[in-house]
């Protein structure tokens, strides 16, 4: 008798890398034309999450054995540190608190708008891309939460990115390492503004357009500049490690280190700055106010210039 054949030979292969190859065009071409499906992608994300939270398990137990496991020296050793930590943010402190009275002060004076604490909230790493051309991640907050689109993230060092895609129960974070990352930032020593791009590399970004004669310098901090009303000014984004003049060019190329920790880091805020409206309002308020008393000192000079010409000989 014939020898059964113990696998039974379904249809060829070709067809079916075809069906394949054709729904994902057709799920592609409906995902780009069609606001529907991004609620659709919302709702398998809610199915995935509990997948996430399971594979999010082991590393959780890992650390926690680590540290039940770890002996008293290390501990000690450990608890040193955080007390040396905690005694330099309280003198970091102690001076911020003058610093900001006396900012407060001057703004005062200045007749410049206060500024407030941005509302934020904690998030924590859930997974990370596999994708090597690709820096996103997975953190544990979302709608229902209060995340949404666009909403800057940081961590104990500055800031990562943004979120691109909210769930109910997760979101999907931009780094700024990604290669379509990009934010407007300032110089913090002198106030130049340029723009930030990823390098699709974790330990550097690229500052773009940035004249030859411009005064930028190795180590500069670079920090978000508050311009498009996405990023709150005043975060820490890079340190610039690197400025090349090549001869003949209109521009140098400079390069910078991410301030924040992006392959160590696991826990982060989410920041809910002020609306673009509420802050143009603000801005445009206080300027007219500013203009209004520059147009007041101006005219009381002129008059007081006009009658010491008077009583000159």
């Amino acid at each position: 008798m014939p020898i059964k054949p113990l696998f039974s030979h379904g249809p060829l292969p070709g067809y079916r890398l075809f069906f394949c190859v054709l729904a994902a065009s057709i799920l592609m071409f409906v995902d780009q034309r069609f606001t529907r499906m991004e609620d659709v992608r919302a709702q398998m994300t809610m199915i995935v999450a509990p997948v996430q939270w399971v594979v999010s398990v082991p590393s959780d137990l890992l650390n926690w054995g680590a540290l039940a496991l770890s002996d008293q020296q290390a501990l000690v050793d450990e608890n040193r540190r955080l007390r040396e930590q905690i005694l330099t943010l309280s003198h970091r402190g102690q001076r911020l608190a003058s610093l900001t009275a006396e900012n407060a002060e001057l703004r005062t004076l200045l007749q410049a708008a206060e500024r407030h604490e941005i509302p934020y909230m904690a998030a924590e790493l859930l997974s990370l891309d596999n994708d090597p051309f690709s820096h996103q991640m997975v953190i544990d907050r979302g709608h229902r939460n209060g995340a949404y689109v666009g909403q800057p993230v940081i961590d104990a060092f500055g800031l990562v990115g943004q979120v691109t895609a909210v769930s109910a129960y997760s979101s999907r974070v931009l780094l700024l390492a990604d290669a379509s990352h990009a934010l407007p930032i300032q110089v913090n020593r002198n106030g130049l503004r340029f723009i930030v791009q990823g390098s699709g590399r974790y330990g550097s970004v690229n500052v773009l357009h940035v004249p030859d004669t411009a005064d930028i310098r190795e180590g500069d901090l670079l920090t978000t500049s508050g311009l498009a009303g996405r990023f709150p000014p005043g975060y820490p984004v890079a340190r610039v490690t690197e400025v090349y003049h090549d001869p003949g060019q209109p521009f140098a190329r400079v390069t910078a280190e991410p301030s924040a920790q992006l392959q160590r880091s696991r826990h982060f805020l989410l920041l809910f700055p002020p609306l673009p409206e509420e802050l143009d309002e603000t801005v445009w308020d206080d300027t007219m106010d500013i203009s209004a008393n520059a147009i007041h000192a101006a005219q009381r000079l002129g008059a007081a210039h006009d009658q010491a010409a008077q009583e000159a000989p």
